[in-house]
C-alpha cells in the first residue's frame, strides 16, 4: 500500500473498488427507478387517453405487462353475478386462445381476487389452495401477481399478471407499480364508461327522434314497430328482438315481430302470459332480466326456442290509460355479456315510444273507421232515396203497362222484368242494411274486412301479399257461424302455404251466392305423394259440419288448389 499524497493513512485499493461498484449500483438503481417511474407516468397518460372502453381495457393490460416485465397478462371485468363477464388476455397468441376454448369465468385463483379484492402475489400458482390447474393447451404459468381495479367504492375488475421474465418472482415494487397503474386504470375506465353512457344516451335520443318523425308522417303501425325493433337491436347490441301483443279475450301473447338469431322459432308463436319470459314483463309491469334465458325458471310453456341465446331482457309496452299493449324482448347470443343497467334503462323510455306508435295507429284506425261509416251512410242514403225509388217507379210503370199489351209472350217478358226489378230492390235493401251495421264487434268489420286482415297477417310470414278477389254479399248474406268458419279455414290454408308449400304466389277467391266458395291456390311444391299436408283434415271437418264440401288437388301449372264450399240459406223476407 502506498501512502496518500496528502500524507493520510492509505486506503486499500480493493475497498475503493467495492465503494465505487456500490455507488455505480445505486446510481443504476436510481436510474432504473427513474426510468420505471417515467414508464409508469407514460402508461398512466396512455390509458387515460382512451375514451372507447374496449380499447382502454386492452391498453391497460398491455401497459401492465410492460411495466412489471411479465410474459402474460389479463384484465377480468366482474359482472353482476360476481363472475367474470369479460376477460381480455395479452401474450397468448389468438390461435392458442381458440384452442383453450371458453375464457375463465372466475374460478380458482382468479376467483380469489373476486372474493377478496386485495393484491395477491404468488411464487407458485399451484401451491395456492384455490388453484385447480389449467385447461388443455394452456401455457404453463407459475409466478402470479394480481391487483383489483376500483371505480370509486366499487370493484370493476382485476389485473392478472403471470410469469415474470428472467425466471424470478414478482416483488413488492412490482406490486406497488401495478397498484398505482390500477388506480389510474380505474379513473380511465370510469371516464370511458361515462363517455360510453353519453354516446348511448345520444343514440337513444336520435332513435327516439327518428321514431317520432315516422309517427308524425303517418306511417303504418307495423312500419313503426319494425323501426323500433331495428334501432333497439342495434343500440343494445342484441342478437334477437321480439315484439309480442296480447291476444284479445285470452291470457296469451302472440309474437307479431321477430328478427335476428332463431327468429323462425319465435315468429307467430302464441304463449301464455304465465309461463313465458315476455309474460313475466306483463305480470311485473316493468323490466325483467335474465342472465341465461335457456335456463330461466319463469319459462315453463311453449316449444323449445332458446337455442344459441343467453342474456335477455323484456320490457312492457303500454300506458297508464290503456295498460299493456305489448312486450319488447331483446336477447344476446350465448356467452355474450349481460345487459348492463346503462343499456337496459333507456329501453323503458323507448318502449313508451312503441306505446305511442300503437295508440296513434289505433286512433288512426278509429278515424278511418268513422270516415268509412260516414261514407257508407251517404251511399246507403243515396241508394235508398234514388236507386230504389226509381226502380220502384219503373216497376209500377211496367206493371201498369201490361194491360195495354195484347201479345201473351210480351206480357210474360214484362212480368219477368218486374220480378227482376223487385229482386234488385231487395238486394239493394240488403246492401243498405249491411252498410248501416253499427255493431262494435266483428260484424262492424264485416267478412270482407276480416278476410283482408287475415291476408295481411299472413303476408308477414309468406314474405309477399296474396292476391284477393271477393264477390257477392259477403257482409250481409253470410251467417256469423259460417263467417267464423271461413276465416278460420282461410288462415289455416295460408299458414299451410307458408309452412309447407314454399310458394312465391298465392291467390284467394271468396264468392257468395247460393253457396259460399273459398278457393286458395299457390304455385308451391304441391301436395305430398299419396297424402295431404297436415291440417287439411280440419278444413274438411269444418265443411262437413256446415253441410259443405272440401277438396284439395294439384293446380294446373303445379302447386295446390284448395276449394272449400258450404251452402248459404237465402231469406228473401230479410229485405
Amino acid at each position: 500500500m502506498d501512502p496518500d499524497p496528502d500524507g493520510s493513512a492509505p486506503v486499500p485499493r480493493l475497498r475503493l473498488d467495492e465503494l465505487l461498484d456500490e455507488l455505480q449500483a445505486r446510481l443504476d438503481a436510481a436510474r432504473g427507478t427513474r426510468d420505471r417511474l417515467h414508464s409508469l407516468l407514460e402508461a398512466v397518460l396512455s390509458v387515460g387517453r382512451d375514451l372507447e372502453l374496449s380499447q382502454a381495457l386492452r391498453h391497460i393490460v398491455e401497459a401492465a405487462v410492460t411495466l412489471v416485465d411479465a410474459e402474460y397478462g389479463a384484465l377480468g371485468v366482474i359482472g353482476e353475478d360476481r363472475r367474470l363477464s369479460q376477460f381480455i388476455p395479452v401474450g397468448i397468441p389468438d390461435d392458442r386462445v381458440k384452442l383453450i376454448g371458453d375464457l375463465p369465468s372466475g374460478h380458482g385463483v382468479l376467483g380469489e381476487l373476486i372474493r377478496h379484492p386485495e393484491p395477491l402475489r404468488l411464487a407458485r400458482i399451484a401451491d395456492h389452495p384455490a388453484s385447480y390447474g389449467f385447461p388443455a393447451h394452456h401455457p404453463p404459468m407459475n409466478t402470479f401477481l394480481g391487483v383489483p381495479i376500483r371505480i370509486r367504492d366499487r370493484v370493476f375488475g382485476n389485473l392478472y399478471l403471470t410469469e415474470k421474465r428472467g425466471g424470478g418472482g414478482f416483488d413488492a415494487e412490482d406490486e406497488s407499480v401495478l397498484a398505482t397503474l390500477a388506480v389510474a386504470a380505474g379513473v380511465a375506465i370510469d371516464n370511458a364508461r361515462l363517455y360510453a353512457q353519453a354516446r348511448l344516451r345520444e343514440r337513444w335520443l336520435e332513435a327516439s327522434a327518428e321514431v317520432t318523425s315516422t309517427l308524425l308522417s303517418g306511417s303504418p303501425e307495423e312500419e313503426v314497430l319494425d323501426l323500433l325493433v331495428t334501432r333497439a337491436t342495434e343500440i343494445a347490441g342484441a342478437d334477437l328482438a321480439v315484439v309480442a301483443r296480447p291476444v284479445p279475450d285470452a291470457d296469451e301473447l302472440e309474437v307479431r315481430i321477430a328478427a335476428g338469431l332463431g327468429e323462425q322459432r319465435h315468429r307467430d308463436l302464441v304463449v301464455p302470459v304465465r309461463g313465458s319470459f315476455v309474460g313475466a314483463a306483463v305480470l311485473t309491469g316493468g323490466l325483467v332480466v335474465s342472465a341465461d334465458v335457456r335456463t330461466d325458471p319463469r319459462i315453463t310453456a311453449g316449444p323449445p326456442r332458446w337455442e344459441g341465446l343467453g342474456p335477455a331482457l323484456a320490457v312492457p309496452i303500454g300506458t297508464a290509460e290503456h295498460g299493456v299493449l305489448g312486450v319488447l324482448m331483446l336477447a344476446r347470443a350465448a356467452g355474450a355479456p349481460l345487459f348492463e343497467e346503462d343499456e337496459s334503462g333507456p329501453l323503458l323510455g323507448f318502449a313508451g315510444q312503441a306505446a305511442v306508435a300503437m295508440e296513434l295507429a289505433e286512433r288512426r284506425r278509429d278515424s278511418e273507421q268513422i270516415a268509412l261509416l260516414k261514407d257508407r251512410d251517404r251511399i246507403a242514403r243515396d241508394l235508398h232515396d234514388l236507386a230504389i225509388q226509381r226502380l220502384f217507379a219503373t216497376g209500377m210503370t211496367l206493371q201498369g203497362a201490361t194491360r195495354f199489351i195484347d201479345h201473351p209472350e210480351a206480357t210474360d217478358r214484362v212480368l219477368r222484368a218486374i220480378d227482376d226489378l223487385d229482386e234488385t230492390a231487395r238486394t239493394i235493401r240488403a246492401t243498405i242494411f249491411g252498410l248501416r251495421l253499427r255493431d262494435s264487434g266483428r260484424a262492424a268489420v264485416g267478412l270482407r274486412g276480416r278476410v283482408a286482415g287475415s291476408v295481411e297477417r299472413a303476408s308477414r310470414v309468406l314474405g309477399f301479399t296474396p292476391a284477393v278477389r271477393t264477390s257477392g254479399l259477403l257482409d250481409v248474406a253470410v251467417p256469423d257461424d259460417v263467417a267464423d268458419a271461413v276465416v278460420a279455414v282461410l288462415e289455416e290454408a295460408l299458414s299451410n302455404a307458408a309452412r309447407h308449400a314454399n310458394a312465391r304466389a298465392v291467390q284467394v277467391s271468396l264468392a257468395a251466392g247460393q253457396d259460399l266458395t273459398l278457393t286458395v291456390t299457390d304455385d308451391g311444391v304441391g301436395l305430398p305423394e299419396g297424402g295431404r299436408r297436415s291440417g287439411l283434415a280440419n278444413l274438411a271437418e269444418r265443411a262437413t259440419a256446415l253441410g259443405g264440401t272440401f277438396t284439395a288437388r294439384g293446380g294446373e301449372g303445379g302447386g295446390t288448389e284448395l276449394v272449400w264450399q258450404v251452402p248459404l240459406t237465402q231469406d228473401d223476407d230479410a229485405s
